[in-house]
């Protein structure tokens, strides 16, 4: 039953998600930013200064830092919100725009906000190489420089890269590097599927990118730059990457620049603006679980968001869950399905149906908030039911939300 105190989204959008070596991989992420909070705003036909509240997710620090800091504050401002206008930058790693949506919930909850504004940018390709010690200068000899994204984990403090995490644990629950080679080319496959249909098409989920040319018409990207045609033998033939036992670049996701918003309220609010819900907000929810579980958080925290929102997960039409690689979706639908290999079967075929960020793209603090809007979307075009998203997060974190769409 909706009440006035529901919480729908009203608005969700986000950019193109780029290559590595893409011509977005120039533009400031704070800019991707402002591209998606204007265009959600003027979507749902309401001015800036009706938001209340913005958190603003990005976990790549060293990239926001060639703009010094705050990139939630500098967005909002060069945006056009106003100055009065609340927002807060957080990185709960690739949780963080979906950690965004889950305070926003709990500011209009505690009374404290009507309308807020989930927004994730990141733009991985942009990441400076750092150079520790050098403000203390150096006397004689070469300067160490340090690349961030090599590994991509957290070694420099002892943890283990998330490939090696990711692969092994997949291992240990039965999933071998040929099931997640058969993953990643569905993923492309229902990617280029979706794409064929309509469905990731500027207006709907997509905002293009327009960067300005000195010569000739500006360049318009507006479509995501990442989906590619492979084949398994392909897949089956690169290397695992930093030491992993199954993971590859075939089975993770591109770096990638992107960015996503997505602009929520009471539904009491909603009616007063005369907007139209894309969907309901049932339940917000956070996990974590022991360093090396990142392929199996998933799994837990959509079976808390299912606690959360009373809700049996056969009642779940769709489900989202991030591929950081094609080991977690598989990982923690297993887990789901409770050792039942039938229900697993059933449950990966409702699983990113449209295909993932294998294909897509993973820019990292904005991906949370994509795979909300994108299951928002076809829970819409397949006239409403329930639906559940989730995603790891370095060390870990999990982050889901369960929707309704009306039918």
């Amino acid at each position: 039953m909706n009440t006035n105190q529901d919480i729908v989204m009203v608005s969700a959008v986000r950019t193109p998600f780029s290559r590595f070596d893409s011509a977005m991989a120039d533009i400031p992420s704070i800019d991707l930013g402002m591209i998606v909070m204007k265009e959600a705003v003027r979507r749902a036909g309401i001015p800036p200064s009706a938001v209340d509240e913005i958190n603003y997710g990005s976990c790549v620090l060293a990239e926001c830092a060639l703009e010094t800091d705050v990139p939630a504050r500098q967005a909002t401002l060069l945006a056009g919100f106003p100055p009065e206008n609340i927002s807060l930058t957080l990185d709960r790693a690739c949780c963080s725009s979906l950690t965004a949506l889950r305070m926003g919930v709990r500011a209009v909850r505690a009374g404290e906000a009507e309308v807020c504004m989930a927004v994730g940018a990141e733009n991985m390709p942009r990441t400076p190489h750092l150079a520790p010690g050098l403000r203390r200068g150096v006397r004689l000899g070469p300067i160490t420089l340090v690349d961030n994204m090599y590994e991509i984990g957290y070694r420099a403090k002892g943890f283990n890269s998330v490939a090696v995490d990711a692969g092994e644990v997949a291992l240990e629950q039965g999933v071998t590097r040929d099931m997640q080679d058969r993953w990643a080319l569905l993923s492309q496959e229902r990617y280029q599927e979706a794409f064929a249909a309509g469905k990731f098409r500027v207006g709907e989920e997509l905002v293009p990118v327009v960067i300005p040319r000195t010569k000739g018409e500006p360049l318009v990207i507006d479509r995501d730059e990442s989906p590619r045609k492979t084949t398994l033998e392909s897949l089956a033939k690169l290397k695992p990457i930093y030491g992993s036992p199954t993971v590859t670049a075939g089975n993770a996701p591109p770096m990638s620049a992107g960015a996503s918003a997505i602009l929520f309220m009471t539904r009491a609010k909603a009616d007063a603006f005369g907007l139209e819900p894309l969907a309901t907000i049932v339940a917000s929810v956070a996990t974590a679980t022991e360093p090396r579980g990142i392929a199996v958080v998933p799994a837990f925290t959509i079976r808390k968001g299912l606690e959360a929102a009373g809700l049996s997960l056969d009642r779940v039409d769709l489900l989202e869950i991030n591929e950081a690689f094609a080991a977690m979706p598989l990982v923690s639908t297993k887990i789901l399905a409770g050792g039942d290999d039938r229900r697993w079967e059933e449950l990966r075929e409702r699983t990113n149906v449209n295909g993932g960020a294998i294909a897509i793209g993973h820019p990292v603090g904005a991906s949370a908030g994509r795979i909300a809007m994108t299951l928002a979307y076809e829970l819409r075009r397949r006239g409403g039911g329930w639906g559940a998203a989730a995603i790891c997060g370095g060390l870990a974190q999990g982050e889901a939300v369960i929707l309704r769409v009306d039918r």
